[in-house]
């Protein structure tokens, strides 16, 4: 299970994406020139106080080459000494939505002054890193265009010992709320469509912001609350959104998403990662491509 959230304190965070456009066989890719540096690279940049590396890199994105963008799979992250301290960049894979500036140059930010679209080759002997040139390799070990099934945990919703009446009623507290208006901009990089969540409060509640934010129905489903969970129903339920080919989020409990996760990964996985537990306001992207799953990743908020 691939992990790019781990945060130290002492290290500098940025991220990224190499963008790409066209035939997935045969893609162009968006290079930015910064004239401060004379360097030709892939948007990138550092996190803002609090802000999610996933939507880092949306921003990063679109700040430096004007491009909206949909990711897909994780890349491998780039780890460097910069003024004496280690910095990582994650990147993704991300496909542009909107290439209007197609054969001509996007000028975004004053650190940027040009960006191109280039064939794989011809990007590789332009970019100025070596280990820009090693992303180039990383896009094309493994299918582009991937389809995400995302699981996520609902946030923290303080004390179930302390919470009088129905379980299934208990909110989010006011860190769980921050969480899940962080998971709506984690979320946004994926678009998906279909929202899928245990009825339980705490559940929809995480899921709220992001529905809110596209004019999205959250689907309520009995089957996957720790009240109500039922095995089959829930199997059945995964098996469907797994085959519909769409991207999709399922919101359920700690106790009840290793089940899922183990639906959805078995017999599309060859090995299934050792640990299927997510935190309180985690959750895990499962890249798909023609009934298998490409790879796993997961993410805290």
């Amino acid at each position: 299970m691939i992990e790019p959230q781990v945060r130290p304190t002492d290290m500098i965070r940025a991220a990224g994406a190499v963008v790409w456009r066209g035939d997935e066989t045969d893609p162009e890719v968006a290079l930015i020139h910064r004239p401060k540096y004379d360097d030709w690279s892939f948007p990138k940049g550092k996190l803002k106080p609090g802000e999610h590396v996933i939507s880092a890199a949306l921003r990063e994105v679109t700040e430096e080459t004007g491009l909206d963008v949909v990711l897909g799979r994780c890349l491998p992250p780039i780890h460097y000494l910069k003024d004496g301290r280690l910095k990582r960049v994650d990147y993704w894979a991300a496909r542009a939505v909107d290439t209007t500036d197609a054969g001509g140059d996007v000028t975004a930010v004053d650190e940027v002054d040009e960006v191109v679209w280039l064939p794989l080759e011809k990007a590789r002997r332009l970019l100025t890193y070596e280990w820009d040139a090693g992303l180039l390799r990383a896009l094309t070990a493994a299918p582009l265009v991937t389809t995400p099934l995302i699981f996520v945990r609902h946030g923290l919703a303080g004390s179930r010992q302390e919470w009088k009446g129905d379980d299934d009623r208990r909110p989010l507290d006011e860190g769980g709320v921050a969480q899940a208006e962080t998971l709506a901009g984690a979320l946004h990089g994926y678009r998906p469509a279909t929202l899928v969540s245990s009825h339980s409060k705490r559940c929809t509640q995480t899921l709220k912001p992001y529905a809110t934010g596209h004019r999205l129905e959250i689907r309520k489903e009995q089957s996957l609350s720790e009240s109500g969970y039922d095995a089959k129903d829930a199997d059945k339920l995964v098996r469907k959104l797994f085959d519909s080919g769409e991207a999709a989020v399922v919101c359920s409990h700690g106790k009840v998403l290793p089940e899922l996760l183990t639906m959805a990964l078995e017999g599309r996985l060859d090995t299934l990662p050792a640990d299927l537990h997510l935190q309180k306001g985690a959750f895990a992207v499962l890249n798909r491509v023609g009934g298998r799953v490409v790879n796993v990743e997961r993410y805290i908020t």
